[in-house]
């Protein structure tokens, strides 16, 4: 008999582990294990985020940074193209230039202005030749230059005494920087431009400015508000920049105290080595003067290609880091909560559980041993298990009839799904054509809507300059002439702006765009073009050859059709840098029994390889990246195919290419 109850108290006692086991391994080992996991990758990632903002905060600071040297370049080299300094410069040396450059230098926010002639010696000025600068020789040759340069305390004097004495910075003793026995800093980091001018006589020369950056505290500051604009942070943490001569803050807005910037401190000797010495983007957390910051240095480079100095930003780490220790403890608190309360009221349930579990496990055991009259013997059921243990009786009765069904079942779903297989495989396929479609039309509205929405945010900002350049015109009256250059350039560029406005929004609406359509001989359209591109023609040495042979008319409408022409001739220029041959044919094909004409512009040109001609017809898509928009072949791809139109083309590297377009003859 003892022997006869083991078989029943082993089953229970597994049930029972089983069933504890499967409740609490989730709660208990497998949750806290992904928990783990899952902060580990959360800390990481928050990590990544913080260094991902310190970034493109360096971004940011960089942009300003070249954006202030493109300014001073611009600024040169307007003045030295301006009419003002030609009729003060004359002849040679006049009483006048010393005087014209102070005021000049004064008015473009520079720090120091002189001309120099073709050896590097000053003109007309009371200062002092420096060595030949990368910028100078630039600028004697033709070209005009604008680098980052370290002037030495001798040269800043020579320029002028006060300059000299702005650029020296007492050294403060910095914990972990590299010794060095220097007590102060000397040198001076300069924003240096040269641009080249031609004397009256016909000598060569070149007008020099630049920028002191040493103590230039609305520079760094520009960048820090640019960088961390109001609200960008979290309470209590605070964003920093600074501009680094070699290993020395010589601009900052860092505080060593509360009313005392940390001028004259120095970086930690890691960051010198890895930004200085290897030339590195140091983005990580440092110990910058006082406290932990998330921070990023980039090396400043010189004319000469000297690692010269470092462009820091950063913000102060500690409220980052209190905000991930609460947010990681209140996720551990709440599971210990969870598993606290839980764990308890799951073991009250499991009793309830565990009895019709043992019943039915051992009934089934009997069963597998050929008993097939045990049955649970359950009398009632209070919940869904010990209802499935009463009806288990009924359920072994019909178990063997069941099965025989199911086999049967089974053999008529086989034959049913191997007819069912090909035409879902054929309704798989038509489904796949016809979302690419769906994808494909999606794709080209939300371009179009996108399009449209952008051209006419651009429009606005456009409007509003046009409008105050026109009275800053009114106001400046008989002055306007002095600066007529620039308003030139800017009416060039808001024309420009305009254009390209214009692009978008017939590409976004082409049917808002669309004029009369009338007959038109394609010779005539070609002969209006011409003279619209012949001074591209001349430039680029290109030989023009013309084939009318067309007798038909098509029905386009005038101005669309001129600017197809338009852009093909201008591509195929533009293919020929060199010079060529572009030939211009028409004559009357028919296709698929269509009686129409066929334009063929063909170049003598670089040509395209067959993955560039997949994308040419692509909106925005474009080879031109400084002047094009990529509308252009799709704008004409649209007009042409709204006609009923073809366009195609032909080419090959180093072979030229040929455009031809298609319309049907004007009925």
């Amino acid at each position: 008999m003892a022997e006869a109850s083991r078989p029943k108290e082993r089953p229970a006692r597994s049930i029972r582990f089983r069933l504890l086991a499967i409740a609490l391994l989730p709660t208990l080992v497998i949750l806290p294990l992904l928990l783990g996991i899952t902060i580990a990758r959360w800390n990481a990632k928050f990590d990544a985020l913080l260094i991902t903002k310190v970034n493109g905060d360096l971004t940011i600071a960089h942009q300003y940074l070249s954006r202030i040297l493109e300014n001073t370049g611009e600024h040169i080299q307007a003045l030295a193209v301006s009419a003002a300094f030609r009729d003060t410069v004359g002849s040679g040396e006049t009483p006048a230039l010393p005087a014209f450059l102070e005021k000049s230098h004064q008015t473009l926010g520079l720090d120091f202005l002189m001309l120099v002639d073709h050896q590097g010696q000053p003109i007309s000025a009371a200062r002092q030749a420096q060595e030949a600068w990368p910028v100078v020789i630039s600028a004697l040759d033709g070209t005009s230059s604008t680098a980052i340069d370290v002037f030495s305390d001798a040269q800043l004097a020579a320029l002028s005494p006060a300059l000299a004495e702005r650029a020296r910075i007492e050294l403060v003793e910095t914990p972990n920087a590299v010794p060095t026995d220097r007590k102060s800093e000397t040198r001076g980091m300069v924003v240096h431009s040269a641009s080249p001018v031609i004397l009256a006589n016909g000598v060569k020369a070149a007008l020099v400015g630049g920028i002191l950056l040493n103590k230039n505290l609305v520079f760094i500051d520009t960048i820090n508000d640019l960088v961390y604009r109001e609200a960008s942070l979290p309470e209590g943490s605070k964003g920093t920049a600074t501009l680094f001569l070699e290993d020395v803050r010589i601009s900052t807005n860092v505080r060593l105290f509360e009313d005392r910037r940390a001028l004259g401190t120095r970086v930690s000797a890691a960051v010198r080595a890895a930004v200085l010495d290897e030339g590195r983007t140091w983005l990580d957390s440092a110990f910058v003067v006082n406290d932990w910051y998330i921070s990023a240095y980039e090396p400043i480079v010189d004319s000469f290609g000297k690692r010269v100095g470092m462009l820091y930003v950063g913000f102060l780490e500690t409220p980052f880091r209190q905000a991930k220790y609460a947010t990681l403890l209140t996720i551990v608190l709440a599971f210990l909560v969870v598993t606290a309360v839980s764990v308890p009221i799951f073991l009250r349930w499991a009793r309830a559980i565990f009895k019709p579990l043992e019943r039915m496990s051992d009934t089934i055991t009997r069963v597998e041993g050929g008993n097939m009259g045990a049955r649970t013997e359950l009398k009632a059921a209070s919940d869904e298990i010990g209802r499935v243990a009463l009806h288990l009786d009924g359920l072994l009765d019909q178990l063997q009839q069941r099965d025989r069904e199911l086999r049967q079942w089974n053999e008529e779903l086989n034959d049913r799904v191997a007819e069912r297989t090909s035409e879902l495989e054929l309704a798989n396929r038509q489904i796949e054509a016809t979302t690419k479609q769906l994808i494909m039309s999606e794709k080209l509205a939300a371009i179009g809507e996108i399009t449209a929405g952008v051209a006419h945010e651009i429009n606005n900002p456009i409007a509003v300059i046009q409008g105050n350049l026109d009275v800053v015109r009114s106001v400046l009256g008989a002055k306007t002439d002095e600066a007529k250059v620039e308003f030139r350039l800017i009416d060039e560029q808001i024309h420009r702006i305009s254009q390209i406005v214009t692009k978008l929004l017939q590409f976004a609406k082409p049917e808002e765009y669309a004029g009369y359509v009338e007959r038109h001989a394609p010779s005539d359209i070609i002969s209006d073009c011409l003279p619209l591109v012949q001074h591209l023609l001349h430039r680029a040495e290109i030989k023009l050859v013309r084939d009318d042979r067309a007798t038909r008319l098509v029905l386009m409408n005038r101005t669309e059709l001129q600017q197809v022409a338009v852009n093909l001739i201008v591509n195929a220029i533009h293919a020929m840098p060199k010079g060529g041959v572009l030939t211009i044919r028409t004559l009357d094909q028919d296709i698929a029994e269509n009686p129409g004409v066929m334009l063929e512009i063909t170049d003598t040109g670089v040509g395209m390889t067959p993955e560039l001609i997949g994308k040419i017809f692509d909106p925005f898509f474009t080879t031109k990246r400084q002047e094009g928009t990529g509308l252009g072949l799709s704008i004409s791809q649209r007009l042409i195919a709204r006609q009923n139109g073809r366009i195609s083309v032909q080419s090959a590297p180093g072979e030229g290419t040929t455009f031809s377009i298609w319309l049907p003859e004007a009925s």
